[in-house]
């Protein structure tokens, strides 16, 4: 989605479950609406886990992409 202008990205790559999911949660309570949260994760239960809360919450989800570098990317507008 290269016509997506991300704000910020969050670095989880080698974090385990729950702490994706809980820093996702807190990184997107301070953003502002319709900033757009690029997050990159290594933890194989965050692709069902983020999703679900996103879709959940007021936020949109965007994407989410596996990466050739073995991490996921998720892309989530506040």
């Amino acid at each position: 989605m290269s016509d997506v202008v991300v704000d910020k990205v969050l670095d989880l790559r080698g974090l385990t479950c729950p702490m994706p999911l809980l820093k996702t949660k807190k990184e997107l309570k301070g953003m502002k609406a319709g900033q757009v949260l690029e997050v990159w994760g290594s933890d194989e239960g965050s692709k069902k886990d983020i999703p679900d809360f996103v879709n959940k919450k007021k936020h949109e989800f965007i994407s989410l992409e596996d990466v050739a570098e073995g991490y996921t990317k998720y892309l989530i507008r506040a």
